[in-house]
């Protein structure tokens, strides 16, 4: 069997920097630290980080006066800053900065009068939090349908904003037909979507051209995850999203010679070892990185952590 890795998969430096943020914290405060949501969306991640003291919750309303508390990578709406605010709550603001800018950019344009179509998932942390973040008229799109039925107070008046998880290639028909029905209608650059999504869904379109099977380890409720199996589908490979080497089925691999494997934004490395070491189990094993786009990108701790976290840096 020969098994082929995509090339970028896994950890994005927004999910990077939100769990660094959470074992700082754990470091400098000490345990308990409080987390909003999920950090990001991954059972090993949330499981490890854990074991070592986080305390996840649903609310902020959850969390003692006072305590540390960290906001997840999918970014949170005014009203939990504000009630955090108010319990006294010591924030450390995990926010991917490409989230950060997407709340910016539909703030500018509702305070100038537009309305605001948001492009994702209803029910998406990330969407919740966007939605919470823009005062004025905001209206969620999420298929070709909501396009159709869109009723806006000004077409000249109308900007649109994307969910980071999303790639050009998943909102390209969305913004088509906005664009369409309304000419006037302002976007970001392209540059403004996600880095992560578009590299990691382009090495599985190179993935899918090579492989007979595709393995995408993440979570369930990952967008973009889920969106990793869905372009293999599409490209008549058969694809499985597996939460980790426990989910493989030996099945999936019969009569396949080649195996892909790609992992979601929000998935540890380890994950692939894991699927590698149980593949090995399988039969003999020959594993092959592609080619494929270097990540060097790196976000700011926030400011409470960035002296401690200079200081902790072995010499």
């Amino acid at each position: 069997m020969k098994v082929l890795l995509a090339q970028p998969r896994g950890f994005c430096a927004g999910v990077v920097r939100a769990v660094e943020i959470v074992e700082l914290a754990l470091q400098k405060y000490g345990p308990p630290v409080y987390v909003r949501h999920e950090i990001v969306h991954n059972k090993r991640v949330v499981e490890d980080l854990r074991a070592k003291g986080a305390v996840f919750v649903d609310e902020v309303d959850d969390i003692p006066a006072g305590a540390i508390t960290v906001f997840s990578a999918h970014g949170v709406s005014r009203k939990v800053v504000s009630d955090a605010g108010e319990r006294g709550l010591e924030v450390l603001d995990a926010t991917c900065p490409l989230v950060a800018r997407v709340h910016t950019e539909g703030q500018r344009y509702a305070a100038v009068g537009y309305d605001v179509v948001l492009i994702g998932h209803a029910g998406h942390a990330e969407v919740e939090g966007t939605l919470g973040q823009i005062d004025g008229t905001v209206h969620l799109v999420g298929s070709l349908s909501d396009v159709e039925s869109l009723t806006v107070k000004d077409p000249a008046k109308l900007a649109y904003v994307t969910q980071t998880t999303l790639s050009v290639d998943d909102t390209r028909e969305i913004i088509s037909a906005l664009k369409q029905r309304f000419p006037q209608i302002h976007g970001p650059d392209v540059k403004d979507i996600c880095y992560a999504t578009q590299n990691r869904q382009q090495a599985v379109r190179d993935l899918a051209q090579k492989a007979d099977v595709i393995l995408v380890l993440g979570a369930k409720n990952s967008s973009n995850s889920n969106r990793l199996r869905e372009i293999g589908e599409d490209m008549n490979i058969p694809s499985y999203l597996i939460d980790d080497a426990e989910g493989l089925k030996a099945e999936w691999l019969d009569g396949k010679n080649i195996v892909g494997i790609t992992a979601g934004a929000s998935a540890p490395e380890a994950l692939v070892d894991e699927l590698i070491s149980k593949l090995r189990t399988l039969g003999e094993t020959e594993v092959h990185m592609l080619d494929g786009v270097t990540e060097n990108i790196h976000f700011k701790l926030p400011r409470q952590l960035r002296e401690f976290a200079e200081s902790s840096v072995p010499a």
